[in-house]
């Protein structure tokens, strides 16, 4: 990316939002849809998120102690039950492999998530996955289990926090548990999200949902992403990194040594439909067409995990059950769902960016990307709603 004159530079900035950068907050900043930017044509759920998908529950714990710590830990359910004894069909999807993912074996083997899906930042892993069996194993129905597989994903926010400390623990995953939400999700710098930088500017939590016609099976598909990754950033479409700062500048302006972004991604995806394993994966892979459309390069160092699950209860799995449900909607009708799935994960990066803002951190500064220039590259290229 060329460095733009300064004069154009600091002209950016200051008509990015009514504030600065320094003083924006998440409540001031925009959902996609709030910002006019549709992705896709298929409706959406009541929440735009992967709450949308009944019974599916978010929660966060977010770790923010002035600039030495900004990290945290995000669960995802599948359902309002105990995971372990009723699990749900799942499958992996490995886009890239430079990360951590516990439990990705098992899943893989077995079809099906006994557990929450936990992320956190790179070195706490270990320690979410110790606390999350320690929790799963206290609850009621679990006195004899003797394995567990918890499935644990990160990204590495290391340029935002010190990750070396580690301080994400059991106090985070209790937490995360017990603030699950069951409607609209908290997005931007929050939970797994707290520390994350992507494209260069400030990533997090992001999630949307796509919403079926009953001619197509009137399922819904829901996303949830940790966006920690590289590439050049584009809406809808439209190469806005053309039209933007550099995100190096701007952090230069704020404090010094500005991250590249280039990093990893975890996305989770929820659906009612019933699906199999070999039908999940196939879902998950069409994750990687939305990741795509919003300029990753799926760089070398870059960890690009997608795990998807289907909450329909005809498929669930019981211990106890010597044969296991396997109904799953049929390869010809599958489409509608891959659609669903890249439209979801694509909007719910973008969320991931436009709720997040600017954070001060360990080893420099990861700006909010800004709104003003984006805005006028999308309507210069006709790519935004009139009415937001």
């Amino acid at each position: 990316m060329k460095p733009l004159p300064i004069l154009l530079l600091l002209t950016c900035l200051s008509a990015t939002t009514a504030s600065t950068y320094a003083a924006d907050t998440p409540a001031a900043r925009p959902r996609a849809r709030d910002a006019g930017i549709v992705i896709g044509t298929l409706p959406t759920g009541a929440h735009n998120a992967i709450t949308d998908v009944d019974g599916v529950g978010v929660g966060h714990a977010t770790l923010a102690q002035g600039t030495r710590f900004n990290t945290g830990v995000t669960a995802i359910v599948p359902h309002r039950g105990n995971t372990y004894l009723e699990r749900v069909p799942a499958a992996i999807v490995v886009g890239n492999g430079f990360g951590k993912l516990l439990g990705v074996t098992q899943v893989q083997e077995l079809g099906e998530l006994e557990s929450p899906v936990l992320l956190t930042g790179t070195l706490g892993v270990w320690k979410v996955a110790d606390a999350l069996t320690t929790h799963l194993l206290a609850q009621p129905g679990m006195a004899q289990v003797r394995s567990i597989n918890p499935v644990v994903g990160e990204t590495n926010d290391g340029y935002l926090s010190d990750i070396r400390a580690r301080p994400v623990g059991p106090a985070q995953v209790e937490q995360a548990l017990a603030r699950l939400s069951y409607a609209g999700v908290e997005e931007g710098a929050v939970g797994a999200g707290a520390g994350t930088v992507a494209f260069g500017w400030k990533g997090g939590i992001g999630t949307s949902s796509r919403r079926l016609e009953a001619t197509q099976g009137g399922h819904t598909v829901g996303v949830l992403v940790q966006s920690n990754f590289g590439g050049h950033l584009t809406v809808a479409g439209v190469p806005v990194w053309k039209s933007l700062p550099d995100p190096a500048q701007v952090a230069r302006a704020l404090q010094p040594a500005p991250s590249t972004g280039d990093g990893s991604i975890m996305i989770v995806i929820a659906t009612d439909a019933p699906l199999d394993p070999a039908a999940l994966r196939r879902l998950a892979s069409r994750a990687l067409t939305g990741l795509a459309r919003t300029g990753s390069d799926m760089s070398n160092g870059s960890g690009d995990y997608v795990i998807a699950f289907s909450t329909a209860k005809q498929n669930r799995r019981r211990r106890d059950v010597a044969v296991q449900p396997a109904a799953s909607v049929a390869n010809d009708a599958m489409t509608p769902l891959f659609q669903a799935t890249a439209e979801a994960t694509e909007e719910a990066i973008l969320n991931s960016l436009l709720r997040a803002h600017t954070v001060r951190g360990h080893q420099g500064t990861a700006p909010e990307l800004p709104l003003a220039p984006l805005l006028q590259a999308l309507d210069a290229a006709g790519a935004r709603t009139a009415t937001p």
